[in-house]
């Protein structure tokens, strides 16, 4: 395999998390519409939101651990397909967070007067910007290690 194989391949991973960035994007515009939609809500709309946010992913983090595969093995690149792995794991724990979020934005809509549900929501924000800071620390050292010369 070539050098500018690895460079489509390590552009293709930057590519895939940009479309990550416009998934939760969508996910997040779409849950605030439905909050809009309260006391009432149209689960129905949301719930095909969920779907195709789900689908999203799915092809994504596919199409991740095979550039993973490629990194490790045709590569011999451990280091790069430890990151995406480091990734993954980090990225699927974002996915549970923005959920949990979701459902205590709802919660705490649905009962203005609980400042528990207030704080719950505050605690899951914090949550998701200490697992956005490792994202961040994990996409820098996968930067910094896939430019070094092979």
């Amino acid at each position: 395999m070539s050098s500018s194989d690895f460079k489509t391949l390590v552009q293709r991973f930057y590519a895939l998390q940009e479309e990550r960035v416009e998934a939760y994007k969508l996910f997040n515009e779409g849950h605030e519409a439905y909050l809009r939609t309260g006391p009432h809500y149209d689960f129905d709309h949301y719930k095909q939101l969920v779907h195709e946010i789900t689908k999203a992913f799915s092809g994504i983090s596919k199409e991740m651990l095979h550039i993973k595969d490629q990194l490790d093995q045709d590569f011999d690149r451990s280091d790069l397909a430890e990151h995406i792995d480091q990734l993954q794991n980090k990225e699927k724990v974002k996915l549970e967070l923005t959920a949990k979020l979701q459902l205590a934005k709802q919660t705490a809509q649905d009962h203005p007067d609980d400042q528990g549900c207030q704080e719950k929501v505050q605690e899951i924000r914090q949550d998701i910007v200490k697992n956005q800071q490792a994202l961040s620390e994990i996409l820098q050292d996968f930067k910094y290690d896939s430019e070094e010369p092979e």
